[in-house]
């Protein structure tokens, strides 16, 4: 039997205090108020279902099939293959870091501090990666996503490569224990709440969303299956506010720690939530501006689209996912072209940039902006190029 203990958060009066704090929580609230004001009411339930039955159903299931692909594969030690060529290990941490996700460009940013792997390849791995971005992309938009993670790989391949020529193999490397990352347990008991919630109520939903993607009719059903998407949103972003601590910038954008003791469905959980989060945060943002203020961002993007691949990388350049799944989501919706998607996607490090900057700030805020030069490139290379 598993025992909270140390992970659950409410042990005093503080309760609270610790809930107040928690920055989060303004997510989840906002949802609810809109709710209850009759004018945005439709609007409200409407994107919250959409989001839910046509992102977070989605990427639950990417996830369970990545993980267990996950599973199947040895992490592999970077300093073995820079002893047989840096060209070789360069290419792997760009392959690393172009899986979705920030394992991979963790490993290689830990591995690097360890003298395992070289500065070259912190920069490939941190211009290859989108983060968990890359889930949200490849379910709603497969063709797209893969195309995304093989220019990662190339062009994080080719930034480390040009790197290795002006740089040696342990430029910027800290002194051994310098620093350490803060370990601090995460709060389990929300992930943990909702488990039975989604093994209940996954298929039921998944079998929606499919109805959903195939244009079928849900007739007299319509109605209930709206409210029970947006209750479903709104309970994911719940507990994705609940699985933080939710204080600092960092405990806000970057994916929280993973759940101990591991288990595949909670992390599936983890990350569905907080792409949900996000997604519907974007999506609402988006739905609201047109409907009370008229603002029309796809129309605004498409008359200022020159400026929209700079955007896009300046918002690459924050460290943690959810300002990229922002993005992501964006593209999805239309609003921004591809050459945007794309720039972002080279720019941005995801919540590898986190670690990095703990354990190794200087190499972290150097590989940030040398990924930033091809990411100028890919964007308005695309963008010139008038494509999609």
């Amino acid at each position: 039997m598993l025992s909270y203990s140390r992970s659950y958060p409410f042990k005093t009066a503080s309760q609270f205090a610790y809930l107040a704090a928690n920055k989060r929580l303004i997510l989840p609230l906002l949802l609810i108020a809109t709710l209850f004001y009759s004018p945005v009411r439709d609007i409200a339930l409407g994107t919250l279902a959409d989001a839910f039955f046509q992102v977070s159903v989605f990427v639950a299931g990417t996830l369970a099939i990545y993980y267990y692909l996950v599973e199947k594969l040895p992490q592999l030690e970077l300093s073995y293959l820079n002893r047989k060529s840096p060209a070789l290990e360069v290419t792997m941490a760009a392959v690393l870091g172009a899986l979705p996700g920030c394992g991979g460009a963790i490993i290689v940013v830990t591995q690097f501090t360890k003298g395992q792997a070289s500065f070259a390849s912190v920069v490939a791995v941190l211009t290859a990666t989108m983060g968990d971005a890359a889930f949200l992309l490849l379910a709603k938009k497969p063709l797209e996503g893969m195309a995304i993670i093989l220019l990662g790989v190339a062009v994080g391949a080719l930034s480390g490569l040009a790197v290795n020529l002006f740089h040696k193999a342990d430029y910027c490397r800290p002194e051994p224990h310098n620093k350490q990352i803060e370990d601090c347990e995460p709060p389990t008991f929300a992930v943990r709440m909702s488990e039975p919630v989604w093994k209940v109520l996954l298929f039921p939903c998944l079998a929606i969303s499919l109805f959903m993607a195939f244009n079928l009719d849900l007739g007299q059903f319509e109605q209930p299956v709206e409210l029970l998407g947006a209750g479903m949103a709104i309970f994911a972003v719940l507990i994705w506010a609940l699985s933080s601590k939710g204080k600092t910038y960092k405990q806000i954008t970057a994916e929280e720690e993973e759940v101990k003791p591991p288990s595949r469905l909670a992390k599936i959980l983890q990350d569905t939530h907080f792409v949900t989060a996000w997604v519907v945060a974007s999506f609402m943002i988006y739905e609201l501006s047109v409907a009370l203020f008229g603002l029309d961002l796809a129309a605004w993007f498409t008359e200022y689209a020159i400026y929209a691949p700079l955007i896009a990388i300046m918002i690459g350049l924050l460290p943690g996912c959810g300002p990229q799944i922002v993005v992501t989501s964006l593209y999805i919706q239309g609003v921004l072209p591809f050459s945007a998607l794309a720039a972002n996607a080279v720019a941005n490090d995801g919540d590898a940039l986190f670690p990095a900057i703990a354990l190794a700030p200087k190499a972290a805020l150097l590989a940030t902006a040398y990924s930033a030069i091809p990411a100028l490139f890919v964007g308005y290379g695309i963008y010139y190029w008038n494509l999609p």
